[in-house]
């Protein structure tokens, strides 16, 4: 009779982690911070929009991390506060934490990882809305070498690095790459279940990318009421992300002249975040 050794259906107790350790936590040499049941509570919280708990909770467990000396769990509280600054649009700390983020990637080895790429697409992500495109390029670029060795070509973790890459190409000004990027963002996506929200944050990029262009205002407003029908799309959840991506939409519905939609979306907004 065959047997299953644990290391065949057990789930893995963090992505980072290596070996025995991937499955037994409690084999680790040396304490280590509670990640699993950190990033529970920040979904909580992030679910509320309740930003200013979350950078709390993250700055506490970051000192902690570091006294214990558990590098692995100090990535992960840096990965979420790379995140957590973008959305604040906190500059500094944002950097801080894509530079500290970057370093330990190096020091653990992980940067030839799927899981370290996938921290690096994040830091390049926030380079990027902190004005420095030109850095965050050739990080996406080391990004798309790991994944294309690593994962499949329609792997949705493909169609957030086109999305992302796009847009720091659109910055540096090449706009046929960047609209390609997104086609393909959206390509990746197009059918899979629940993948309506990101696929509505391309379309709304795209829009912009493509606007004073001459003969593509039409592919404008088709991109932007696309974006709108997916965001509306009758069985997906309305969740905490499901606000934020709604959050993230709003100006530029506004922007485009779809002003009843954009009060209706950002009610619907609230009312997501109230709930929570």
């Amino acid at each position: 009779m065959t047997t299953l050794d644990p290391f065949d259906y057990k789930e893995p107790a963090c992505a980072l982690c290596g070996g025995e350790e991937f499955y037994y936590p409690e084999k680790r040499k040396q304490p280590t911070i509670p990640i699993r049941s950190i990033i529970e509570k920040i979904d909580s919280l992030f679910a509320r929009n309740d930003l200013a708990q979350v950078e709390k909770i993250l700055s506490y467990w970051l000192s902690e991390a570091k006294s214990l000396g558990d590098k692995r769990g100090e990535l992960e509280i840096r990965s979420e506060q790379i995140g957590l600054y973008r959305k604040l649009n906190n500059a500094e700390k944002g950097i801080e934490s894509v530079e500290e983020g970057m370093r330990l990637l190096s020091e653990l080895e992980l940067n030839d990882t799927v899981s370290g790429a996938t921290i690096a697409l994040n830091a390049a992500t926030t380079y990027k809305a902190f004005g420095c495109s030109d850095k965050a390029l050739p990080i996406y670029q080391h990004v798309e070498e790991v994944y294309k060795a690593k994962i499949e070509p329609n792997d949705p973790l493909f169609a957030g690095f086109y999305n992302n890459e796009a847009l720091a190409l659109a910055d540096l000004g090449r706009d046929e790459e960047a609209e390609n990027a997104f086609r393909k963002a959206i390509s990746i996506l197009d059918g899979k279940l629940n993948k309506e929200n990101d696929i509505a944050v391309s379309y709304v990029n795209l829009a912009h990318l493509l606007e004073g262009k001459e003969g593509r205002e039409d592919e404008v407003y088709a991109c932007v009421e696309k974006a709108v029908s997916l965001l509306d799309t009758p069985t997906l959840p309305h969740d905490g992300y499901h606000a934020f991506v709604i959050e993230k939409c709003l100006k530029s519905i506004e922007y485009f002249g779809y002003f009843v939609d954009k009060t209706r979306l950002e009610k619907r907004m609230k009312e997501i975040y109230e709930r929570a």
